[in-house]
């Protein structure tokens, strides 16, 4: 056999292609396109997902929101609540402390009564005692005489 020019090399190499590799070829690009599409519908639910992602970021970011709003309500709800609580402790501490002061200053001045009344009972049961042994030694003075007396 001969030699084969350059054209005729690239006839057979072009009949080759069109008649072995095209149709490999266009079994492999129509391969792609089903994946190219597959892709694209896996794009497309990708997009869905993200957006229902993103739909459920938004719901938890505002139910966030409530639930910090709803503590603040209840929280300043309570502080209030608790400074309420120690404004009337605070004004029981003051009632309680005048009403100490009050029973001390009644207790004082019971006790400075009880006191004059012991002085008082002491001195009168001292003069009637005095007056007893006065009058005792009178007796007794009178008795002697009259017993001697009698000796007599």
């Amino acid at each position: 056999m001969g030699e084969i020019t350059k054209k005729e090399f690239l006839e057979l190499l072009q009949e080759f292609s069109d008649k072995n590799l095209d149709p490999k070829f266009h079994k492999i690009d129509a391969g792609f396109e089903k994946i190219g599409e597959r892709f694209e519908k896996m794009d497309a639910r990708f997009e869905q997902i993200d957006g229902r992602f993103e739909k459920v970021g938004s719901q938890i970011a505002e139910f966030k929101k409530e639930i910090v709003h709803e503590f603040h309500v209840i929280s300043e709800g309570v502080i209030s609540k608790l400074q309420l609580v120690a404004e009337g402790v605070i004004n029981l501490d003051e009632k309680l402390s005048r009403r100490i002061d009050d029973l001390e200053k009644k207790n004082e001045e019971q006790h400075k009564d009880i006191l004059a009344a012991v002085k008082f009972s002491y001195a009168e049961l001292d003069r009637r005692i005095t007056t007893l042994e006065s009058e005792m030694k009178d007796l007794k003075l009178r008795m002697d005489k009259i017993e001697r007396r009698s000796v007599s």
